[in-house]
């Protein structure tokens, strides 16, 4: 089973650059991020006539997660547990039954910029950085539910978060930003010690590979990039995997989305 995950930055401008991308790489799953469309304005019939079941959870011109699935989808929830006042859609998850059956849960977690700060270090309550701390508390106890559940899952997407050096062609420059924060990267890191496995790190450990480059300064051509996406396995799901590459020419196509897949295969 091909599992892969991918921030398109828009569907409306993005269409036929996922469309085409699908029928080259065929993933059996597709987790994408930043949507940014209702779901009703969703062009599901494109995919569907690609033989995909296709789930949204929308939001008008920002975020926004979906999930397409050749194989069918059961118990799809929508909305990250924890704050039923977050109207943010970050959040979708569902059931997709291979040989064994695995939860799939796609996020779409904060940027957190602005860093603010008050006068002891700690995040302004309330901002944005403040926001996606929280989040990834809301995310940790997710993780936890799932293992104690003893569910098979993975948690896929774009988690804005550039866990080491070696996953920045300039880390320094992200010293200070939200996504290379030492809190950013604490709290990535108590995610992955409940027992999860960051599956490109398993089949890779070569420094300079990424998975997004800003539009601005010419990035993509001095591969200024950055690996922003990850997929976290559980163990049951870990013990399946048998690759995970990252899809990097897509970035190099007209008009690309800012961030380019990465894909597992499962034995499942």
């Amino acid at each position: 089973m091909k599992i892969a995950t991918f921030n398109i930055n828009g569907i409306k401008a993005r269409v036929n650059a996922l469309a085409d991308w699908l029928d080259e790489a065929q993933p059996d799953v597709a987790l994408l991020q930043e949507i940014k469309s209702v779901d009703e304005a969703f062009p599901r019939e494109l995919f569907e006539e690609r033989g995909y079941n296709v789930e949204t959870h929308g939001q008008k011109g920002f975020n926004g997660v979906a999930i397409f699935s050749k194989l069918p989808l059961e118990d799809v929830r929508r909305g990250l547990p924890g704050d039923d006042d977050d109207v943010q859609a970050r959040w979708i998850e569902a059931t997709v039954v291979g040989q064994q059956a695995i939860r799939l849960c796609g996020l779409y977690l904060p940027n957190g910029n602005p860093v603010e700060l008050d006068a002891d270090g700690s995040p302004v309550a309330g901002g944005k950085y403040d926001y996606k701390l929280r989040w990834m508390e809301r995310l940790q106890a997710r993780a936890e539910a799932l293992l104690a559940e003893e569910t098979p899952f993975l948690l896929a997407g774009d988690y804005n978060i550039i866990p080491q050096a070696e996953d920045a062609r300039r880390p320094d420059a992200w010293r200070e930003d939200a996504l290379h924060r030492p809190e950013s990267r604490a709290a990535y890191q108590r995610l992955v010690n409940l027992g999860l496995t960051d599956a490109f790190r398993a089949r890779n450990q070569a420094a300079e590979q990424y998975s997004f480059w800003d539009y601005q300064a010419g990035a993509w051509n001095r591969d200024d990039g950055i690996r922003i996406d990850h997929l976290l396995l559980s163990p049951a799901v870990a013990d399946m995997l048998t690759d995970c590459q990252i899809d990097k020419e897509i970035r190099g196509r007209e008009k690309p989305s800012d961030h380019v897949p990465v894909w597992v295969e499962l034995d499942n």
